[in-house]
């Protein structure tokens, strides 16, 4: 696993929802997005995550997409620092979650809460890691390595069909 002293998780928590993970449990996936994925990252690399409520994911949504609607996770890349060496500490970016969201698709697909969580944080981590679902190939790609992280955790294919 990446020693999670490489990452300096920021976990705010804007929404009033009681289903949430605890901050070990988002540093968790995240860490865990970050070792799966191949991708190496500094010594106190940082992120921010922010648990959020419908209006505040609408808005963001809105704004910065120009979808006007909620939304399950949005991630903003940092991009690069001009001049900052390879190896010296980066600014990921931002990962969005809306508690809500998670919570009634997770009940929607028939899916445990927690490992739905998973499965969002995971994916807004490989996003800031610079991986995209623009094309089915993307996608693909993209799936197969969330679905790897997930099971090689012990969760179950979020991608596999259902009976």
């Amino acid at each position: 696993m990446t020693n999670q002293s490489a990452l300096v998780i920021d976990v705010q928590i804007a929404c009033d929802d009681s289903d949430i993970p605890s901050a070990k449990q988002i540093e968790h996936w995240i860490a865990c997005a970050v070792e799966g994925s191949g991708r190496v990252i500094a010594a106190g690399t940082e992120l921010s995550v922010r648990l959020v409520d419908k209006e505040e994911m609408r808005a963001l949504n809105r704004d910065y997409r120009g979808k006007d609607k909620v939304t399950n996770v949005l991630s903003f890349a940092a991009g690069d620092i001009d001049g900052l060496p390879a190896e010296a500490a980066q600014v990921l970016g931002d990962i969005v979650v809306c508690a809500a969201v998670v919570r009634d698709e997770a009940a929607e697909q028939g899916k445990a809460t927690g490992d739905y969580w998973a499965h969002m944080l995971v994916h807004g981590t490989l996003h800031l890691l610079g991986f995209d679902h623009k094309s089915p190939a993307e996608a693909a790609d993209m799936e197969g390595l969330e679905a790897h992280i997930l099971t090689a955790h012990g969760l179950a294919d979020p991608y596999a069909a259902s009976c």
